[in-house]
């Protein structure tokens, strides 16, 4: 088995910046996605981190990153950095998606604006 998320998808997917060491492990995409189902967000963000340090490097396949990215909002909707590093990431691989990209800049900008519930009970 491999030590977690990221090693699973350098042995797979590959590493721009480290050797990929050797770990004679049966390598299928199905096994590396069960594992990114389940992986809790900063396991998830730290293979992105890892593997894709300026966004538009790396060599993890694009729909890893959007599926990433789309399963670490699910557990963390409300975090607008986090947000914006999603729809940063859709507009540099693809006109396909600018409009969730734009939708998601949009929800972290509310998020931003939004008063929190303590400001908003002490103004109560």
């Amino acid at each position: 088995m491999h030590g977690g998320l990221t090693e699973h998808a350098r042995c797979l997917f590959g590493d721009e910046y480290r050797e990929v060491p050797e770990c004679g492990l049966e390598h299928r995409v199905h096994y590396f996605v069960e594992e990114l189902t389940f992986a809790a967000p900063d396991d998830i963000l730290g293979m992105l981190h890892a593997l894709c340090p300026h966004g538009v490097d790396g060599l993890l396949p694009v729909w890893v990153r959007n599926l990433a990215y789309r399963l670490v909002l699910l557990q963390r909707p409300d975090e607008p950095a986090l947000l914006r590093e999603a729809a940063g990431n859709l507009w540099m691989h693809g006109p396909e998606w600018d409009e969730i990209a734009a939708g998601l800049r949009r929800r972290a900008a509310f998020l931003e604006a939004e008063p929190t519930r303590s400001e908003g009970a002490e103004a109560g």
